[in-house]
C-alpha cells in the first residue's frame, strides 16, 4: 500500500507539470495565431475550429485538470487509510483539498479573472503538499496500532547498581 500511495502522490504532482506544460503550449499558440494575423474572439471560441497550433493544450489542461487529477486524488484519500504512516491521511486530505479548490477555482476563472493568480499558486501548493505525501510515506515510521507490540520489562533494584 505505502508503494502505491506514493506513486499516486507523485502522478498528482506530475500531473501539475504536465497542466503547466499544456497550459503554456495553448497560450503559447494562441499567441502565434495572434502574431499571424489571426483573430481570437468569441465566434473562434464557439466554433470549436482549430485555432493553431496550440489548441490541444487547452484540451489538455481541461482533461488532465478537470477530471484525470481529481479522480487520482479521491484515489489516494481512500488509499490513506490503508497506509499504516503517521501523517498519510493527513497529508492526502490536504492534496485533496487543494484539487478541489484548484478545480473550483478552475471552472469559476472565466467569471472572476484575478482567480487565475491563486489557480497558478495553488498549483504550486499541490505538488508540494502531493510530494510531501509521497516522501512521508517513503520514510514514515508505522503508527501505533501498526507496531509490533513487545511485552512491558519490568524494573529491578539491581538495574540501578553497576
Amino acid at each position: 500500500m505505502r508503494k502505491l500511495y506514493s506513486g499516486l502522490a507523485w502522478a498528482i504532482a506530475g500531473g501539475v507539470v504536465v497542466q503547466a506544460a499544456a497550459i503554456a503550449f495553448a497560450f503559447g499558440g494562441m499567441l502565434n495565431l495572434i502574431a499571424e494575423g489571426g483573430v481570437v474572439d468569441k465566434a473562434l471560441l464557439e466554433s470549436f475550429q482549430a485555432a493553431g497550433v496550440g489548441e490541444t493544450g487547452f484540451l489538455i489542461h481541461g482533461l488532465v485538470g478537470g477530471v484525470i487529477i481529481p479522480i487520482v486524488a479521491i484515489v489516494l484519500l481512500v488509499v490513506s487509510f490503508f497506509v499504516r504512516v503517521r501523517g498519510a491521511r493527513l497529508w492526502a486530505a490536504v492534496t485533496f483539498g487543494l484539487v478541489a479548490l484548484q478545480a473550483t477555482i478552475g471552472f469559476s476563472i472565466t467569471d472572476l479573472p484575478y482567480l487565475g493568480l491563486i489557480h497558478g499558486a495553488n498549483a504550486l501548493a499541490i505538488v508540494a503538499s502531493a510530494a510531501i505525501a509521497a516522501l512521508r510515506v517513503r520514510r514514515g515510521r508505522p503508527t501505533t496500532s501498526a507496531a509490533p507490540s513487545r511485552p512491558a520489562e519490568e524494573a529491578s533494584s539491581d538495574a540501578v547498581t553497576a
